[in-house]
């Protein structure tokens, strides 16, 4: 017996839409079946949330064709929800049940989302709203969901929570996000949206890069060969032997029409180009904590911390909203003084930052006063003059965006703006809090590759669990109460060595003692059986004491020969030009590995005290 396929709940076919005068969508099609797991990719900008909306009902196709299975439900996460007419957030969410479903339903969905349902929705963050809106589109259990960038506003606990709620419902999902764990646990089809166009793999996202990256070279291979027939047409033409006119004419029409291919062609869309000023390298010791604690109103944020942090090195901090990640993040940087313990700072340090809540965009600015920090027409970036026209085009600006307002812009194209900025800054120490929000997963790429490159040191908070893996040597995770500890490795090597991930309990707490708990005592660690107390080798003591002069003696060497390399003079003479270069190159080598030397050494002596 022939076993029958179910119709597609959804078909998009042939769907046609045009802003201004370039087409956004060309012909894309979608079909969504019960059951399905479907993400929609693209760059910024490719017109996945347009098509998302045509599928959804919410917006009209210039042509093609929309068909939804008879009785069909379909729920759309709204990025930008209208909560006005409700007294509450719960009256918002309750309307949204469909009939016959129950309350409990939209009151689990808010608990769960960090929200009481008494809110009012005049006065709650847009954070607060979208996790809102998100509780409203999970309510009713339709046949298709439909969730654009539903992590966002979101913490690890909320993330990882509504992964395991999506895993579970019944619903056909169609997802838009940036997260790649996140697509690669729900997703098993992946919908391309490419120059106006789709390509369906009947795989799950995990496995879209390398098909895409496989289609590039193929469309760069075929473009090839119609550059090499081109040649060989306009050859034949210029030196070929004459031969009957129509058969002239003939493959005259034919070049002309192989022209036609090669110049309508529309390539992939422009990457940005991502580089940062660097300024001078800092000190081998970036910063240091010792039993570090500070609270505030009644609650402890940080309680006795200590950390040493090395240059180059990649620190995620990771936690709940709620937990301090910025306080921490401001004691290690120097912006905050702890309570009590000691932070000290390495030399030469240059911060730039990257802030989540784009704090330091005004609305009133243009794209292109953002850009040069409120005036000219000139951005010193990584050591060289570019217009800021050029620069603009490095983050896929278009020319005549210079004078838009910053009010207008898009969640993504902010992102690239605030990028924009930091990396224009000169820096050895990059901190960068939530740079992954609206960013689109080819330019979270190029900022991997960036960090990658960087010859600083990197402080990252984050809740995409991909980025953490990709980039983090070390991850310091909130233990709740003020506890904070460091793991090797990224998100991934955290979870293997505590044995769990990052729950809403790993947040800050009360202090019922009437003192801050910074304060406090640590709560007492399980005690490793005593061992033999070790004594430091006399050459590592000796070392210990002599690399300090050492390192600086390096120092003043490196700044006479830097003096040196700055006189226009030298550039004249070659083999001095040479011989001071390698002497510079030398010195360097050899302050870095003292450097490394006397850090690994300091941190065997406090090792060996702590045992003591």
């Amino acid at each position: 017996m022939r076993r029958h396929m179910a119709p597609p709940l959804l078909t998009l076919q042939g769907i046609h839409l045009t802003f201004g005068v370039t087409p956004l969508l060309d012909g894309a099609d979608m079909q969504v079946g019960e059951g399905e797991r479907l993400c929609l990719v693209g760059r910024n900008g490719s017109g996945k949330s347009t098509l998302m909306k045509v599928a959804a009902g919410l917006v009209e196709a210039d042509g093609g064709e929309r068909f939804v299975h008879p009785g069909a439900t379909i729920r759309y996460l709204e990025q930008d929800p209208d909560l006005s007419g409700f007294a509450t957030v719960r009256d918002y969410v309750v309307a949204g049940l469909a009939p016959g479903d129950m309350d409990y339903r939209a009151d689990y969905l808010l608990e769960q989302l960090g929200l009481t349902g008494e809110e009012k929705p005049g006065v709650i963050s847009g954070g607060e709203a979208r996790r809102a809106a998100l509780a409203r589109a999970l309510a009713p259990d339709p046949d298709i969901l439909m969730l654009d960038e539903p992590t966002n506003h979101l913490d690890l606990p909320a993330i990882e929570w509504l992964e395991s709620e999506l895993a579970a419902c019944r619903s056909a999902l169609v997802l838009i996000s940036h997260d790649r764990r996140f697509l690669e646990t729900l997703t098993r089809k992946t919908l391309w949206l490419d120059r106006g166009r789709t390509r369906l793999l009947e795989k799950g996202f995990g496995a879209f890069e390398a098909w895409r990256d496989e289609v590039f070279e193929q469309e760069q291979e075929e473009l090839h060969k119609l550059d090499r027939k081109i040649v060989r047409e306009e050859d034949w033409l210029r030196y070929g032997v004459t031969a009957r006119r129509k058969r002239n004419v003939r493959r005259l029409a034919d070049l002309q029409d192989l022209k036609r291919q090669r110049t309508t062609h529309r390539g992939p869309q422009g990457q940005v180009k991502l580089e940062a000023s660097q300024a001078q390298d800092s000190g081998k010791l970036v910063a240091e904590a010792k039993h570090v604690s500070i609270g505030f109103g009644g609650r402890s944020i940080v309680t006795d911390f200590s950390t040493k942090i090395a240059r180059k090195a990649r620190i995620g901090l990771v936690g709940p909203n709620g937990a301090g990640k910025t306080t921490l993040l401001n004691v290690l940087t120097g912006q905050l003084a702890p309570d009590t313990g000691e932070v000290r700072l390495g030399t030469k340090l240059e911060i730039a930052s990257l802030d989540q809540k784009r704090l330091a965009l005004k609305d009133d600015w243009t794209v292109s006063e953002a850009l040069t920090q409120g005036g000219g027409s000139q951005v010193e970036v990584a050591g060289k003059t570019k217009h800021v026209m050029a620069y603009m085009k490095d983050f896929l600006f278009p020319p005549e965006q210079a004078n838009t307002p910053l009010r207008v812009l898009s969640g993504g194209e902010k992102a690239r703006l605030m990028l924009a900025r930091a990396l224009a800054l000169p820096s050895n120490l990059l901190v960068l809090d939530e740079p992954t929000n609206d960013l689109d997963l080819e330019t979270l790429d190029l900022l991997q590759g960036l960090i990658d490159d960087y010859t600083g040191t990197v402080f990252l908070v984050s809740h995409d669990r991909d980025f953490l893996d990709r980039v983090c040597t070390s991850v310091i995770v909130s233990e709740g109460n003020g506890r904070w500890r460091e793991y090797a490795g990224g998100y991934s090597d955290m979870l293997t060595q505590r044995g769990r991930g990052v729950s809403p309990d790993d947040r800050t707490a009360n202090v019922t003692t009437g003192k801050l708990a910074s304060n406090a005592p640590a709560k007492p660690q399980p005690t490793a059986p005593k061992q033999e107390k070790r004594r430091m080798a006399n050459k590592d003591r000796y070392a210990l004491e002599r690399l300090p002069g050492e390192i600086d003696a390096l120092g003043e060497t490196i700044a006479k020969l830097e003096s040196q390399m700055n006189d226009p003079a030298l550039f004249a003479d070659s083999a001095r030009f040479s011989q001071v270069s390698q002497q510079l190159a030398d010195a360097l080598a050899e302050r870095d590995a003292k450097e490394e030397q006397w850090l690994e050494l300091e941190a065997l002596r406090e090792e060996i005290e702590g045992e003591g």
